[in-house]
């Protein structure tokens, strides 16, 4: 429980402070016979701060119920 508390914790910070994610895909443009062309393109996947705040009340959630069980 402790690790996944602390994962929430991270994830729900991260999310948080960057809002969201950006990855590269690379899409084919001209595919004719020999000739290839391709274009790198960004897309941003935005998280939401709701899910974020939500996640880091989580991750505490579980970190505090877990340490008092083995008290």
């Amino acid at each position: 429980m402790k690790i996944l508390g602390v994962l929430l914790l991270v994830a729900g910070i991260v999310a948080l402070v960057y809002g969201g994610f950006t990855y590269t895909k690379r899409e084919k443009v001209i595919d004719a016979g020999p000739l290839h062309a391709s274009v790198d393109k960004k897309e941003r996947v935005p998280l939401s701060p709701v899910a974020g705040g939500v996640a880091v009340l989580a991750g505490v959630a579980l970190l505090l119920g877990s340490r008092r069980r083995t008290v």
